[in-house]
């Protein structure tokens, strides 16, 4: 039994002492012991090696206190086991050397056995829960298929994705059905890691936001819906979408247990679209960790106050930055903690 169960409490929508807290990108590049192991293995090296996943993954429980772990990986594995080479490019990112954008290397790709392809990830997983020892619930995660697609056709990051836009409108019919084969792989990936032991997991739509609200349907969220129906029943499904509040009444009909906002959605435009019906995590901006530790915990708490401590994850509005001092950090986490409900005497 969990010793710390407050995060999947608030998933569930129970009144809870406090909000629970974990971060983004937490188990990374603002950890100086995460930065000693980059110096010494390179990035898939380190995600493909269930030792060094799970001490990476276990760095912030131990280090900065958050109430759950979220498994260190990332969402370009998914491609990888469907054949597509992804190099992570110093200085670059995400480099995909022959990206998927013509009908040819569409046709051929394929849905892969994740248990033979993934069984890596699924390896961390245990060897996670075991060394957390049911200290905190441990959360697997997936980019949606249409963050995957972009990163497949482009090739590399972007400020637009115009190359992957432009295949969603000029041939949508290979567009979706790369789109449908992403979303199967990741059904059957998510469902692996379910049976591995995490206890929720969270889809990242990174580049939601690069589509109009109508494009949105067609091209992302449908797929995410997917994702959801095929999950919900075994476990707490969280969705985020950057950039995507235009998208949350939607989403809060969807069945997911959670949804993520990021910084530029406030929390009452954010309560109002999902008709204060679902639990909402976020909107902290990542780069206001850089603010002293005493504003920073201001303004933690005005946050929860403006979202409420129920049906509430404390969160990030994206993933932590590299150049965050680990005291600040420290100083998010503890100003959920310290949080106490205001009560209005009459």
């Amino acid at each position: 039994m969990l010793k710390n169960d407050l995060f999947l409490r608030a998933l569930n929508g129970e009144t809870v002492e406090r909000p629970p807290v974990w971060m983004m990108r937490q188990a990374g590049r603002y950890l100086p012991d995460f930065m000693k192991l980059k110096e010494k293995y390179d990035f898939f090296t380190r995600c493909q090696t269930p030792e060094l996943a799970t001490e990476i993954t276990v760095m912030p429980i131990d280090q900065v206190g958050v109430d759950a772990a979220i498994l260190f990986s990332d969402i370009l594995v998914v491609p990888q086991a469907m054949d597509i080479d992804v190099e992570m490019k110093a200085g670059v990112g995400p480099w995909l050397p022959k990206p998927t954008n013509s009908e040819e290397r569409i046709l051929e790709v394929q849905v892969p056995d994740v248990y033979e392809r993934l069984n890596y990830v699924f390896e961390a997983i245990k060897l996670t829960k075991q060394e957390l020892n049911d200290r905190v619930p441990l959360i697997g995660f997936a980019g949606s298929p249409w963050t995957i697609f972009c990163y497949c056709v482009q090739g590399q990051g972007s400020k637009n994705f115009d190359k992957a836009k432009a295949m969603c409108f000029s041939r949508p019919d290979l567009a979706h059905n790369l789109l449908q084969k992403i979303t199967d792989t990741t059904i059957a990936y998510l469902k692996a890691k379910v049976e591995a032991g995490v206890n929720a997991v969270q889809v990242f739509d990174s580049w939601g936001g690069m589509l109009s609200p109508i494009d949105y349907q067609e091209f992302s969220w449908q797929y995410i819906q997917q994702i959801i129906d095929a999950l919900k029943e075994d476990i707490p499904v969280i969705a985020f979408g950057k950039g995507c509040w235009f998208a949350l009444e939607k989403m809060s009909t969807s069945g997911a247990a959670a949804l993520g906002v990021d910084w530029t959605c406030s929390p009452q435009t954010a309560r109002k679209l999902t008709n204060s019906s679902i639990t909402l995590q976020g909107n902290f901006d990542p780069s206001r960790l850089l603010s002293p530790p005493k504003v920073i915990t201001k303004m933690v708490h005005q946050m929860i106050d403006e979202f409420g401590k129920d049906k509430y994850v404390a969160n990030l509005g994206h993933g932590i930055l590299p150049n965050i001092p680990v005291p600040h950090a420290q100083a998010f986490v503890d100003a959920v903690k310290s949080y106490e409900e205001k009560k209005i005497m009459f």
